[in-house]
């Protein structure tokens, strides 16, 4: 397997998560006889400083000639005094644009072993395991016309959608659906919103070519109150892209961390992978960010882009056995006993761990004659 990667590592903790992911990566690469090359490009507040824009030229053309592109985090507040279309944040939008992907994939999952990060009782998020599909390249984030009239004290923005942008989305939901649980929520404001209206038709319109799926309708709000009290009854959330933002970050109640949680973009020309958090420039350079979410990240880009399912299981097991060895870092601690971990630390534990399946798989396979 050949593979081409523009790594992006961004702002604040962006470069050192960054490093564990592309180090598990390479680990994977390695076990497996695969040609993994990696790019180092500008993104965000350090594209700024160094090229004066958030999203250079040159980044946009690596990012179109790499097979998937790793993303760390954008944004840091000392250029809040920028306009929104020069800050940090504008050259994360410019890249989603520029690669086409419209499809934002985000779980949000219970490990047992942070039960306790969790502000919800363990009875009610355990075997949680839910995939957020954002539609990302349309609503309130992309339509026009949006305004800031500071002479009449007036602003506005545009939720639009049409019928092919709901339905391209819909049907890369209902694919992962089927080969999940076979059930589908789809949530949207369609007692209010007319676009929403035209989401639900478009919805149960493709519904029609998946008989085998379950698909029921939320209202955002009621949505929001149910992943708290009763997750378990989901499994396929697909969602506009401002609805998906919110209930996805509101997700991360449930594995007590936003630091664990992974997404993926896919569906236009070059897939982009980026960890669900924030570029936290409080604690950049400390080494206490957790890696976990970058980690789980390349995990994602072994399955949707590389192809490779077996290993994305790999990179999983071994963050699951590391987090249930007790290994911490600073963000999942919470007063508990033991050693916390640095953000270099939790990503050799990782590492050694993932190692340790490469190999169990391999000689699994030696066992049985399967030729990998």
């Amino acid at each position: 397997m050949q593979l081409k990667v523009l790594v992006l590592a961004g702002d604040g903790i962006g470069p050192e998560v960054t490093e564990q992911a592309i180090r598990v990566l390479r680990t994977v690469a390695a076990h497996g006889d695969h040609a993994f090359t990696f790019e180092d490009g500008l993104i965000g507040g350090a594209a700024i400083d160094a090229a004066g824009t958030p999203f250079p030229p040159a980044t946009r053309e690596a990012a179109l000639a790499s097979d998937a592109v790793f993303l760390g985090a954008v944004g840091h507040n000392k250029f809040n005094a920028l306009p929104p279309s020069e800050r940090p944040e504008a050259g994360l939008l410019a890249l989603r644009a520029a690669l086409g992907g419209f499809a934002n994939l985000r779980p949000a999952f219970a490990h047992p072993a942070l039960a306790d990060n969790s502000p919800l009782r363990p009875a009610v998020i355990e075997e949680v395991d839910i995939l957020f599909v954002r539609e990302l390249l349309g609503g309130l984030y992309f339509g026009q016309p949006r305004e800031w009239n500071r002479a009449t004290n007036e602003a506005w923005n545009t939720m639009r959608y049409t019928r092919a942008e709901i339905e391209r989305v819909a049907r890369v939901a209902f694919e992962l659906a089927g080969k999940r649980r076979k059930k589908l929520t789809s949530v949207d404001k369609a007692n209010v919103l007319e676009v929403s209206q035209l989401w639900r038709a478009t919805v149960n319109e493709v519904a029609k070519d998946y008989p085998e799926i379950t698909v029921e309708h939320e209202f955002v709000d009621a949505c929001s109150m149910h992943l708290m009290n009763n997750p378990r009854r989901f499994d396929v959330i697909l969602t506009e892209n401002l609805f998906g933002d919110i209930l996805s970050d509101e997700a991360g109640v449930i594995t007590g961390s936003l630091g664990v949680l992974p997404s993926a973009t896919i569906g236009g020309q070059v897939d982009l992978f980026e960890p669900v958090h924030g570029s936290a420039p409080d604690i950049a350079g400390q080494g206490i960010a957790n890696p976990v979410g970058a980690i789980l990240t390349a995990a994602m880009l072994l399955r949707h882009s590389a192809k490779l399912e077996a290993e994305a299981l790999a990179v999983e097991q071994a963050v699951r056995t590391v987090l249930e060895s007790g290994a911490r870092t600073k963000d999942l601690a919470r007063g508990q006993q033991g050693t916390i971990l640095s953000t270099q630390e939790m990503g050799t534990r990782v590492n050694d761990a993932l190692i340790d399946v490469l190999r169990g798989q391999a000689e699994s396979a030696r066992l049985t004659g399967v030729t990998r």
